[in-house]
């Protein structure tokens, strides 16, 4: 094999086992190189990964799943228990409407009933009194009850007949009442002054009234002497 000779400025020219040499060399340092560099590109990768939008696993989103149908679930019951709190609701109205319906149309019916028990009922007819010395005592007899005046049927026929003999219009102008301008009048002789302080209201305002006199005449006989009954002569 001829030798080579180097020329000065120039590099000299690589043999085929300078070449081999270098390829080996290159491929180790390629090989070093990697490996050096495996561990950035791993945490380069995990980085990548945190980066990178998790993906739920089966078990994550089956609670999650479940977490919603949850919801669903209490939001149904709280529907369904609203609606029956309305109802209730309606029922309560519909039953308290009823129930004034009905209470009103009972008020109705008893005031139907009432007014037509009213109109049954005849109204009592006044009563009447005879135009007489009878019809006169019991007429002031019921006035006399009345006004809680003591006295008796008797008691004022007796003392009428024996002052008036029963006559409205008799005047005594011969005693001293006569004398002092005062006479006794009616049916039982009554003068004016003990007539207007005794009056009963309710009767005429006359002496000659045979109801007023009789009316006056026993409430002023039942102030002084506690009943007509007890009068058995002049009063």
């Amino acid at each position: 094999m001829p030798k080579q000779h180097s020329i000065p400025g120039r590099i000299p020219a690589m043999t085929k086992v300078h070449k081999l040499s270098f390829a080996g060399v290159a491929t180790l340092g390629a090989a070093a190189l990697a490996f050096s560099l495996a561990p950035a590109d791993t945490k380069a990768s995990t980085d990548a990964v945190s980066a990178a939008p998790a993906a739920f696993s089966s078990q994550e989103l089956k609670v999650k799943t479940v977490g919603l149908s949850g919801q669903l679930a209490d939001a149904q019951a709280a529907a369904a228990k609203k609606k029956t709190a309305d109802a209730a609701a309606a029922k309560k109205a519909a039953e308290a409407a009823a129930a004034k319906k009905a209470a009103d149309a009972r008020k109705a019916k008893e005031a139907a009933s009432r007014s037509t028990q009213r109109a049954a009922i005849k109204p009592v007819a006044a009563k009447t009194y005879a135009n007489n010395l009878d019809g006169w005592i019991r007429q002031s007899l019921d006035i006399m009850k009345k006004h809680g005046i003591p006295g008796t049927y008797d008691g004022l026929h007796r003392n009428i007949i024996r002052e008036s003999s029963g006559n409205p219009n008799a005047i005594n102008g011969w005693d001293i009442n006569a004398i002092n301008g005062v006479p006794s009048i009616g049916l039982l002789q009554v003068i004016k002054p003990t007539f207007d302080a005794y009056h009963v209201a309710g009767t005429a305002w006359s002496q000659y009234n045979p109801v007023a006199n009789i009316t006056a005449a026993a409430n002023y006989a039942a102030d002084r002497y506690g009943s007509i009954d007890n009068v058995n002569s002049a009063y």
